[in-house]
C-alpha cells in the first residue's frame, strides 16, 4: 500500500474544479493536487497559478499517462464523464467523479466495469453526505431520535449554472432535475439506509430560461422507497438571490430541519457591495447573507479526505459508481414521469438517448 498524500490530477479548470482544489488544500496531509487538465490553455494556466499546480495538460489523455498521478477528479461536462473514467481506469488511476455519474445507464455500466476490471475505485462525489449539518441529522436519525423516518424533503435552488455547457441538451443530458436532483435523491437514498427505490413522479418546466435552453429550470420530484418512506425533492435554476440548500426530516417521533446557508451566515446590509457573499449570489448590495467557512460547510474537504483514505484503504468508500447508477436510474424515471403525467415504477429501462429526452420527446408527441 502506498503512503503519503494521494496525488491527484483535476480534469477541468472552472467552478467545480476550484471547489475541489481549494478543498484538497484544506486536507494536505491526505491529498495533494499535482496536475490539471483543461482544453482551454488560459483557464488551465490560471488554475495552476491559483493553486500552485506544477503540471498542466491540455488533453486529459496526457494526464492519464502521468505516472505521478494516482487519482483524478472529473469536473468536466456530463457527456464526457464516461470516456474520461474509462481512460483513467485503463491507466490505473482511481476516479472521483462529480454528479451526475454520467448521462446514460449504459455509460454507468461501462464506467463501473472499467474501474472494476482495472482494480481502481470509482468514487461518486455526493457532497451532501459530508455536509456537517446533514451528517448530524443522520446521526440523530440513526440513534432513534425521530422514530421511523417516513419523509425527507431536500431542496437545492439557485439562478442557474456557472458554465455554458450546462444549458446544452447534448452536453448536459438534463436540467435542474439531473444537475441538482442528483443531490436530493442520492442524499435521501443514503439517509434512509439505501432502500430500494420503487417509483419516481416529477413535474418539470422551463419557466425562466427558455431563451437559452430547452432543459428544465424547475423540478419537483417525489421518490417512493421500499419500507414506506418518500422523499420530496425540489430543484430550481430560477431562484434569485444565490444558493439555497435545505433539508427536513420527519419521523413519527420527531423531526429536524437544516438550512445550509443559514446558521453560519451573517445577515448584512450594504449600500456599496463588498465582494463575495455566497455561491451564485449575483450582488452584495442591499441585504445579503455572507457565509463563512463555505467549503467546510458544504462538506468538500471532508469528502476529499474520505476519498483519499478510501484510496489508501483505511476507509470503506461511502458512495460509489454503483450508487451513482441507482440515482441516475431514478432521475431517468423522473423525466419519463414528467412526460407521461404519472408516476413511473423502477426498475426503469430508458427509451431515449439521454434523461431529459424522456420528457422532451413526450412533450413533442
Amino acid at each position: 500500500m502506498k503512503n503519503g498524500p494521494v496525488r491527484v490530477g483535476i480534469i477541468g479548470s472552472q467552478f467545480q474544479a476550484d471547489c475541489h482544489a481549494a478543498a484538497i488544500g484544506m486536507v494536505e496531509e491526505d491529498m495533494s493536487v499535482v496536475a490539471v487538465a483543461s482544453p482551454t490553455a488560459a483557464h488551465a494556466q490560471a488554475f495552476a497559478d491559483r493553486y500552485k499546480v506544477a503540471k498542466i495538460y491540455n488533453d486529459y489523455k496526457e494526464l492519464a499517462r502521468d505516472p505521478q498521478v494516482e487519482a483524478v477528479t472529473i469536473t468536466a461536462p456530463n457527456a464526457l464523464h464516461c470516456e474520461m473514467t474509462v481512460t483513467m481506469a485503463q491507466a490505473g488511476k482511481h476516479v472521483i467523479c462529480e454528479k451526475p455519474l454520467c448521462v446514460t445507464l449504459d455509460e454507468a455500466d461501462r464506467m463501473i466495469a472499467a474501474c472494476r476490471s482495472n482494480g481502481v475505485l470509482l468514487l461518486y462525489a455526493e457532497s451532501l453526505l459530508f455536509t456537517p449539518k446533514y451528517v448530524k441529522a443522520k446521526e440523530m436519525a440513526d440513534s432513534g431520535a425521530f422514530g421511523r423516518v417516513h419523509l425527507i424533503k431536500q431542496s437545492e435552488k439557485h439562478f442557474g449554472p456557472h458554465a455554458e455547457w450546462f444549458w446544452d441538451v447534448k452536453r448536459a443530458g438534463g436540467g435542474a432535475l439531473l444537475d441538482l436532483g442528483s443531490h436530493g435523491i442520492g442524499f435521501s437514498y443514503w439517509f434512509l439506509g439505501r432502500p430500494k427505490i420503487l417509483s419516481a413522479y416529477s413535474h418539470l418546466g422551463t419557466y425562466v430560461h427558455g431563451d437559452k435552453t430547452k432543459l428544465d429550470d424547475e423540478a419537483v420530484t417525489i421518490i417512493e422507497f421500499e419500507g414506506n418512506a418518500i422523499a420530496v425533492i425540489e430543484n430550481s435554476w430560477a431562484r434569485r438571490g444565490g444558493m439555497d440548500d435545505r433539508i427536513e426530516v420527519y419521523g413519527e417521533g420527531g423531526l429536524t430541519m437544516a438550512n445550509l446557508q443559514m446558521g453560519n451566515a451573517l445577515p448584512t446590509y450594504s449600500e456599496y457591495g463588498y465582494g463575495y457573499a455566497v455561491e451564485k449570489a449575483p450582488t452584495t448590495k442591499g441585504w445579503s447573507h455572507p457565509v463563512f467557512q463555505e467549503l467546510w460547510n458544504y462538506g468538500f474537504p471532508q469528502e476529499m479526505r474520505h476519498f483519499a483514505r478510501a484510496i489508501r484503504g483505511s476507509e470503506a468508500p461511502l458512495f460509489t459508481g454503483e450508487d451513482g447508477k441507482i440515482v441516475l436510474e431514478a432521475i431517468y424515471a423522473g423525466y419519463a414521469s414528467a412526460g407521461l403525467g404519472h408516476k413511473v415504477t423502477l426498475p426503469f429501462k430508458p427509451t431515449a438517448e439521454r434523461p431529459v429526452d424522456e420528457w422532451l420527446n413526450r412533450k413533442k408527441a
